[in-house]
């Protein structure tokens, strides 16, 4: 900061001076600021309003939905065997549910070579996926549609060798190799279930080289060889009955046995597991409680808004505001008003649904239960699109219609915003506008007052010089 030295010539508290004048001059200043903080509150709170209209608009947009009111359940009487879910659109139903087995994948084994990463012969070996059939009695294979994998097995390799190179084709086998007391053999298993995920491994061995036959698995054409002479799982299919007809799944799980539903088996049943599919009133419900609690978060905001608290004598940040006023009042009557249409219920209070003092909706739970024993009458006073010919549409879909309008491009929330934004822009400029003519002021008032100074310290000076001549004279004399 430079250092002034006005007012010493003068001796004025020039700083004090032009200070005081300064402080006048922005004295709206302080108004403006005021403004500005009411008018950010105001753009804060229409942000909130707008974000609980959006919520509260998502609420009805699910009651004007069939899914909204849909909504099904599903148990089973034995879910550790079988559980179900609902994934899609159900209907009413039930049935009995036996499962016979499990859905499994091949898996086989060498014999245990007691030396281990010991070379087991050169040659190539031919992987080829598909279904055995039989395989109780005289097992036969049938490729499937993927492509036979060879490959390649040098004379100096070993199991563990192998066991990589199998797994490198990402052939849907997986290979390990397993050690205990007895040496090491290879492990062989499909990576998926179903009985179609089942392998069947060729081996054309190098005469000079032998001993890779030890991995092949083929029962059919060379029964009681290799991993054939071992104790082998084959891969198989889920087997169950529902209500006695046989289905069959290549995993654990039925998707499609039934529209809507899946079914995950997980254990062998003796016994039927008895599957019930019925309307779930509970989510419907909480559909119709969700519109409540979000039309009361709205309605608690704009309540306290604008309204004037007698208690603190302190006014909400939106009272008087005429755009907020009117959105309360017209909410208040839309979920206030009665519906057309010959329906059994014509009012949200015909359902359990009570608007007390202050705009806010209670539910008495029992009566809105017992109305939905009839759903389809309730979903016809928030869903319907007509009534007898004529529009009447049902209150949610009304609501719904009526937000999207308020919250659409250019809608009454954006526009709102948009003015608010464009005060705050006004407001910040005459700000600066204030703060310009301060500054302008400030420079002619330092400007003026140099010159006075200088003006006064020369006339000063001038005083102290003839008052000195005037002394000498008096002296001569």
């Amino acid at each position: 900061m430079a250092i002034s030295s006005t007012g010493i010539g003068s001796g004025l508290d020039v700083e004090g001076i032009v200070s005081k004048l300064v402080a006048l001059e922005k004295r709206p200043i302080a108004k403006l600021q005021t403004t500005a903080a009411s008018i950010q509150s105001k753009i804060s709170t229409f942000s909130q309003v707008k974000s609980l209209m959006s919520t509260f608009s998502d609420a009805a947009a699910k009651l004007t939905r069939d899914s909204g009111w849909n909504a099904m359940k599903a148990t089973s009487s034995n879910e550790k065997a079988v559980a179900v879910s609902i994934t899609g659109i159900a209907s009413t139903t039930s049935f009995g549910m036996s499962v016979q087995k499990l859905a499994r994948a091949q898996s086989v084994a060498t014999a245990a070579n007691p030396v281990l990463d010991a070379p087991v012969g050169g040659g190539v070996l031919t992987l080829q996926l598909g279904t055995w059939k039989d395989t109780d009695t005289s097992p036969t294979f049938a490729p499937g549609t993927a492509d036979a994998v060879t490959i390649s097995v040098d004379a100096a390799d070993s199991l563990t060798k192998i066991a990589v190179a199998i797994n490198e084709k990402n052939a849907g086998v997986s290979a390990t190799v397993l050690r205990d007391a007895s040496g090491e053999r290879l492990l062989l298993r499909s990576k998926a279930t179903g009985e179609a995920s089942g392998f069947r491994i060729q081996v054309a061995e190098d005469p000079g080289a032998p001993g890779l036959s030890a991995l092949a698995f083929d029962p059919e054409n060379a029964p009681g060889t290799g991993m054939a002479a071992q104790a082998a799982q084959y891969a198989q299919n889920t087997q169950a009955k529902i209500n006695g007809i046989a289905v069959s799944s290549a995993d654990n799980t039925f998707a499609d046995a039934i529209p809507g539903l899946s079914i995950k088996v997980s254990e062998v049943t003796t016994t039927d597991a008895e599957i019930a599919v019925s309307p779930d009133n509970a989510a419907v419900k909480k559909n119709i409680t969700d519109f409540v609690d979000a039309f009361n978060a709205l309605n608690d905001l704009l309540g306290t808004s604008t309204k004037y608290d007698e208690e603190t004598k302190t006014a909400g940040v939106l009272q008087g505001d005429s755009s907020a006023v009117g959105l309360l009042n017209a909410l208040r009557q839309q979920v206030t008003a009665t519906m057309g249409g010959d329906g059994a219920f014509k009012r949200l209070s015909d359902i359990g649904i009570e608007m007390q003092r202050g705009g806010k909706l209670t539910v008495d739970a029992s009566k809105l239960d017992k109305a939905l024993k009839d759903p389809d009458a309730v979903k016809a006073m928030f869903a319907s699109s007509t009534a007898k010919g004529a529009v009447a549409d049902g209150l949610a879909v009304k609501i719904k219609g009526y937000l999207s309008g308020l919250l659409s491009f250019n809608g009454v929330m954006d526009s709102k915003s948009d003015a608010l934004s464009a005060a705050a822009k006004r407001n910040t400029t005459e700000q600066d506008k204030v703060s310009e003519r301060a500054a302008v002021l400030e420079k002619r008032l330092r400007a003026q007052y140099s010159a006075l100074d200088k003006q006064m310290g020369s006339l000063s000076a001038l005083n102290s010089y003839v008052a000195q001549q005037v002394s000498q004279w008096n002296k001569s004399r």
